[in-house]
């Protein structure tokens, strides 16, 4: 799992996905809602790359993303992409180990 801070960052995850699918989480440091998706993300155990968000660090980042994807920002946010584009995303209390399993399945 790797944090990102930068919009080159974000660019190189983006492009990244064309390759194969990728997992992004925007979270917040200061939320407990979003502590609690950050754990259900990291404990998802799969071969998939995972990358995060800290918006507090980055939120030029996140409003980059939100710009870029058309989906509007919210946090805790877990975003699956493949060929550039997202293809599911799930916010606060649906971030879970089996329904980012679930959409790994049907998407990646």
């Amino acid at each position: 799992m790797k944090e990102i801070h930068s919009t080159d960052e974000w660019v190189e995850v983006r492009d990244a996905s064309k390759g194969g699918a990728v997992l992004l989480l925007k979270h917040s440091s200061t939320c407990p809602v979003s502590a609690a998706g950050f754990r259900e993300f990291e404990k998802f155990d799969t071969p998939i790359p995972k990358y995060f968000i800290t918006v507090q660090t980055a939120r030029s980042v996140s409003n980059d993303i939100e710009l870029d994807t058309g989906i509007r920002h919210e946090t805790p946010q877990l975003l699956l992409f493949v060929d550039g584009q997202a293809v599911w995303n799930a916010s606060h209390y649906s971030i879970s180990r089996s329904k980012i399993q679930s959409a790994v399945e049907a998407y990646a």
